[in-house]
């Protein structure tokens, strides 16, 4: 069962420049950085309320990410929805027909177990589902660390 949306992710080239802005701009504190080895990207996140804001850049110019970025440039990369049990969740999805971008679950950020649906299956929308902790309790960012990545 989809929770609720757990956070908006904003592709970028600069990781810093664009926390800057969050943060300087618009007055929102970060959440601390962390590199996501499996996507071989570095995020931060920007608590807004119950939800969050992900910047996510490429580590290298290997990155899936950078090649979505040569292509498309900065902008909306994915909306994430949190759900409670993955595993059923994929197989309701199968079920209906949806397609995934792997057939793997992923860790992601902060240790969650993500997937993502591919962008056809969903009118264009690259969607993120993520777990939820057991217990119901939300993934929450570690303590901000200065330079940290989390």
């Amino acid at each position: 069962m989809i929770k609720r949306i757990h956070h908006i992710a904003i592709a970028v080239d600069d990781l810093d420049q664009a926390s800057t802005r969050f943060t300087d701009t618009l007055g929102i504190d970060p959440g601390g950085r962390e590199d996501v080895e499996a996507a071989r990207t570095q995020v931060e996140f920007f608590k807004v309320s119950e939800s969050r804001v992900e910047l996510v850049a490429p580590l290298d110019e290997e990155s899936p990410l950078a090649k979505h970025l040569d292509k498309r440039g900065p902008g909306l990369h994915h909306l994430c929805l949190e759900v409670d049990d993955l595993p059923a969740e994929i197989a309701r999805l199968k079920e209906a027909g949806m397609r995934f971008v792997t057939e793997e679950i992923q860790q992601g950020a902060h240790g969650a177990q993500i997937i993502f649906l591919h962008p056809r299956s969903t009118g264009g929308v690259l969607i993120e589902l993520q777990q939820a902790n057991k217990g119901g309790r939300r993934l929450a960012p570690p303590p901000p660390t200065c330079c940290g990545h989390h």
